[in-house]
């Protein structure tokens, strides 16, 4: 893994920040998106630079302007010469208006198609600058970011669900096409992980005690956890995975 790149979108927190930093550790170059907090990604990218030896770059990326990952990826290509790993991670969520997070009858257009853009869009338009990128030295590895809410029911997460359920759909299409140029794709379904994301549910409190409640090893999920599961995929030990979704939910969705 030392010496590749990964490209990642949203990783100044929670799980994305975790994900970066677990590649990293295993020296493999980074490549990551932020949305609005520049000072905060220049603070990890220093951070991992001198902690892993490693070369990390941040750049900002709107995820609702699907147009900014052309120009992303060429900026990204002035800084390193290879891409090795793409993961689709950022996300937005608010008010259903704008970002698709509230009960059924409440949902709105608006925040619908930004959800999907935001989770489909982004995905499917920085897969394919990463797998140009990718072909060129013989293959790698994408995985996007799902969550058990498209399998079960979560208060105010209609909007979300279902396009979780379209990425996971997205990423199996794309396994079967990119599997030609030795690029696997694969998703990382998430049951609730304790992250600033899910404390701004209004019911994080009960999310909490019940995810406890129903895991199997009786306790919430990590970033860690997930970044765990994304970089194995990355690796030649999942060489002949693609067009899964790797399930972390602490047992949760069977009980």
């Amino acid at each position: 893994m030392k010496g590749k790149t990964l490209v990642i979108t949203g990783a100044t927190k929670g799980i994305g920040q975790a994900i970066a930093e677990r590649f990293a550790q295993a020296g493999v170059n980074i490549a990551f998106t932020y949305n609005s907090n520049a000072e905060t990604a220049k603070i990890l990218a220093q951070e991992w630079e001198s902690k892993y030896g490693v070369k990390a770059r941040a750049y900002p990326l709107n995820i609702l302007e699907p147009d900014e990952f052309k120009p992303l990826f060429e900026a990204i290509d002035a800084d390193f010469d290879r891409i090795d790993f793409f993961v689709s991670n950022a996300m937005i969520y608010g008010r259903p208006v704008v970002g698709g997070y509230g009960k059924f009858m409440r949902l709105k257009p608006r925040g619908l198609n930004n959800i999907y853009t935001a989770t489909v869009n982004a995905f499917v338009v920085g897969t394919q600058e990463a797998a140009k990128r990718m072909e060129k030295t013989g293959g790698g590895a994408v995985v996007t970011m799902s969550s058990t809410g498209n399998l079960i029911y979560i208060e105010n997460y209609a909007g979300h669900g279902t396009n979780k359920a379209a990425v996971e759909a997205m990423a199996r299409y794309a396994a079967v096409e990119l599997g030609e140029m030795n690029i696997r794709v694969n998703a990382v379904s998430g049951g609730p992980i304790d992250t600033d994301a899910l404390k701004a549910f209004t019911n994080y409190e009960e999310v909490k005690a019940e995810t406890i409640k129903r895991s199997a090893l009786n306790r919430m999920g990590s970033p860690n956890d997930i970044a765990g599961a994304v970089y194995f995929l990355c690796t030649e030990e999942a060489g002949w995975i693609t067009g899964q979704t790797i399930i972390v939910d602490g047992g949760t969705t069977f009980r």
